[in-house]
This record gives structure tokens, sequence and C-alpha cells, in this order.
């Protein structure tokens, strides 16, 4: 409960609003950076590389990402006019748009020999699909009759199983390695070496006793001690790189307003408002699993609308500042349902750290060499959470025929075309056009949300479908 003394008002960490103890808070914000760090950098690193950008540029896009991010976080959290949820919301750099960009930013080199111009290629894009999400978003109170929580939690779910995954990557020491291929590591290891697998499975081992074994601020920063523990038993065995922080420089830099130009391409700019839009419906079940995972109930339409356009608005900002698509954060999400601590001060310090991350590459620099299967092994369990907030919404209603056809075959669907997408790429066969696949075959999340849209809406519902489970 929240308390009054003089005129401050001060709460619990388990309220959204009022001032919680710093000590408490504090451990919790550095939970959620250090949660979202890596992903967070990683599309800049990857666009940065196709494109072929200086050091210096590579290092400002990947500055941006964080300092864009940490706006956009505080913008979600204290809303501007409408533009806002006002919901406890971590906003980063998104991975869905990475195949995207990367295809671009290596097509655009090619033809112009120009790195930057390549990154204005995406800019552009990304501007227009931000300009469409925000439209999206003032309109979305009147498409919420196609969100029902069965269809709302078909999202969420396969949005936890499409992270576990991403998960086992990380433990296994790379992001983003699939099919053998993987982004250079240095010195480090290559993919899948038997010291990635030990020291994930310790620090998921430290991250479970403090969850289920202890009481207070070490069980709601589970995950901290998880990342600290974890980053210490690396240090011995070699696979962190402090030569990042030797190389990054003390002085605050950013950079300048269209430092990248912009280039609007439309061909381009088509397969960005496709994912734009489906990236709006991702976020509608970010939103949804936050609040019914950390506040127990579902999304009010005013902040499902604030949300969306404060996505839309922050990506049109993100292409004048240069940096990649943004996104809400399952994983900050699933921390949220698994902590169930939703007070904004928390998320606020949060998203200071990050912003101030951006703007000192020394400190950005420290947070970057957490390696890969600490972030795994921290997180896995949280990926379980946003899985297990999915069946929770799924289950708000009977498990019908119907009900079970929308949700089995949405799941099938989602999860069977992806796997064979990936599988005919890995085999160059092209049973598809590269932009159907870029829009449509690299999250599972895309097919099963319009499978269950149209499932929903095809399949009438008989007043027993409707018919809430008693709690």
């Amino acid at each position: 409960m929240s308390k009054q003394t003089g005129t401050k008002k001060y709460g619990s960490l388990f309220e959204y609003e009022g001032v919680p103890k710093m000590g408490e808070a504090i451990p919790i914000a550095l939970q959620h950076v250090l949660a979202m760090m890596v992903g967070c950098i990683t599309p800049a690193f990857i666009v940065s590389n196709s494109a072929q950008l200086s050091p210096q540029d590579k290092v400002l896009l990947i500055q941006m990402s964080l300092v864009i991010a940490g706006i956009a976080t505080f913008i979600q959290l204290f809303p501007i006019w409408r533009i806002g949820a006002k919901l406890p919301m971590i906003i980063g750099a998104s991975f869905a748009y990475v195949p995207t960009m990367a295809a671009v930013a290596a097509t655009s080199y090619k033809e112009f020999n120009d790195p930057k111009l390549a990154v204005a290629t995406i800019l552009g894009a990304q501007i227009v699909g931000g300009l469409v999400s925000f439209i999206f978003g003032m309109f979305v109170k009147f498409l919420l009759p196609l969100f029902p929580p069965l269809v709302t939690g078909t999202v969420v779910f396969v949005i936890g199983l499409s992270l576990y995954p991403v998960g086992m990557r990380y433990m296994g020491g790379n992001g983003n390695v699939q099919w053998g291929h993987q982004i250079p590591n240095g010195d480090m290891p290559a993919w899948g070496d038997w010291r990635y697998w030990v020291i994930a499975l310790i620090t998921l081992a430290v991250v479970i006793f403090f969850a289920n074994f202890t009481k207070g601020i070490t069980k709601l920063a589970s995950i901290l001690f998880g990342i600290v523990i974890g980053y210490i038993i690396s240090i011995p065995f070699g696979i962190v790189d402090f030569g990042k922080i030797t190389a990054a420089s003390w002085a605050p830099t950013v950079a300048t307003p269209l430092h990248f130009g912009l280039k609007f391409d439309p061909a381009v700019i088509v397969g960005f408002v496709i994912l734009y839009i489906v990236n709006s419906v991702q976020a509608i079940g970010d939103f949804t699993a936050t609040t019914v995972g950390g506040m127990d109930r579902v999304p009010t339409p005013r902040e499902l609308q604030g949300g969306i356009m404060a996505y839309g608005a922050t990506n049109i900002l993100a292409g004048l500042a240069g940096s990649p698509p943004l996104a809400t954060y399952s994983q900050n999400v699933g921390i949220v349902g698994t902590t169930k601590v939703v007070n904004r001060v928390v998320m606020a310090i949060a998203a200071g750290i990050i912003l101030i991350s951006g703007i000192f590459p020394k400190f950005s620099a420290l947070l970057t060499t957490i390696p890969f299967s600490v972030i795994g092994g921290a997180t896995i369990t949280v990926f379980a959470s946003i899985t297990m907030t999915g069946i929770r919404l799924i289950s708000k209603q009977k498990m019908t025929p119907r009900n079970m056809t929308v949700v089995g075959l949405s799941v099938a669907m989602g999860m069977g075309f992806v796997s064979v997408c990936e599988q005919a790429k890995h085999f160059q066969v092209d049973f598809i056009p590269n932009g159907v696949y870029t829009a449509l075959g690299t999250s599972p999340v895309v097919i099963a949300a319009l499978t269950a849209i149209i499932l929903n809406l095809v399949l009438r519902a008989k007043p027993e479908d409707t018919q809430e489970r008693p709690e």
C-alpha cells in the first residue's frame, strides 16, 4: 500500500504510482537494463556490418539505439498528450526488422557503394512505417473487437514460443547464430562451445534458486543476481572481452540529426509498412501480457491507443536521429510478469541508465561485455513466463471445439510456416518471393496473429465460445 508523508506520496514496487525505496528500485531497474542491453545494440551491429559503415559511424548507430530507446521508454511511462501507454514497458531496437534491414543495407551498399546511403534507405522507410503505426494507433480502439483475449492470448503465447530459440542461441554463445552462421565474435570460442553452456546453466540455476528459495529483493532481482554471478564466473573462462571497454571513449557523444541522411525507396517502404502494421499487433500482445502478468487486468483502449501512437511517433524520431526501428521488449514484459513489479519509477531509472549508456561510450561498452550465454541463462525463464501469460489469457475462455481450432491452428501455422521458411533458406530453395519471406517468414508471430484474427472472424462464435471460465 502507498502512504502519504507530508506532500509526498510513497508507493510500493507493486504499484504503478508512488516513489519506492531506491535500495529496492535500483536493483530491479538494473535487471531490466541488463536483460535488454545486448538485444538493443545487436540490430545496429548487424546493420552496420551489412552496410559496411566506418568504425565511427558504427559506434554512433549503436549509441543512438540506446539513446532513442531510453527516450522512447520515458514517453511510454510519462505520456505527452495522448502519446504513451503509461504502462511499465521497456522499449528498444527491434529484432523483427533485422532480416529486412540487413538485406536492404547489403543491397543498397552494392548498388550505391555508399555505406551512409544504405542506412539512409532504412531510415527513410522507417519514418513512413512509423507514421503508418501512429495512424493505426489513433484508430486502434475501433479495431479492438478483432483482438479478444483468445486472439491476444494466442499472439502472446507465440511470442513466448518464438523467443525460446533466441534464448537457446544466447545460451550457446551468440544470439544471432542460425544454420551455422553467426556474427564474427573476435577471438571468442565458436558458438556451442562447452564453456558457454556451462556458464549458461550455472546462471540459470542461480536465477531459479533466488526466485524460488529466497524472499524480498533477492527474489525480485533474481535475474540480476544470476547475471552478476554468471558474469563473474565467465571471466576465468576467458569469454569476457574487456577490449571493448579499453577502446571506448569517456567523452559523451551522440549523432547529429540526419547524420546518415534519408532516402525514400518505394519498394523498401512497402516491406517496412507491412512489418510496422504486424509489429503494432504484436505490441498489443506485449501490452496485454504486461497488464495481465503484472496488474491482473487487460489494457484499456486508451492505453493501447497511446502505446501504439507512441510506438509510431518514437520510430519516426528514431529515423530522424539515426537509430534502427524500435519495439516493445518481450523479455522485459516477462520480467514484469515474473516479479509483479510495475512501479514506473523503477522503469524510469532503467530508461535513464539506458539513455546514459548511449551518451557515454565507456559505460555502454561495459554493459556490452556481458557474454551472450549469461544473458541467455538469465532470460530463458522470462521467456517461459511470457508463454504462460499467453496460456493464461487463452484459458479465460472455455476450450470449445471452435476456440481450440482458432488457437491450435494459429500456433501451428505460425510456428510451422517459419520453420519451413528457415529450412528452405538453408537449402537455398526460393519457394516464395523474398519480399513475402521478409514480411511473413521471419517471425511466427506474424502468421499466427493473422490466422487467429481471420479464424476468429470466419468461425462465428456461439455463446458458449465467449463464456469466460471461472477464476
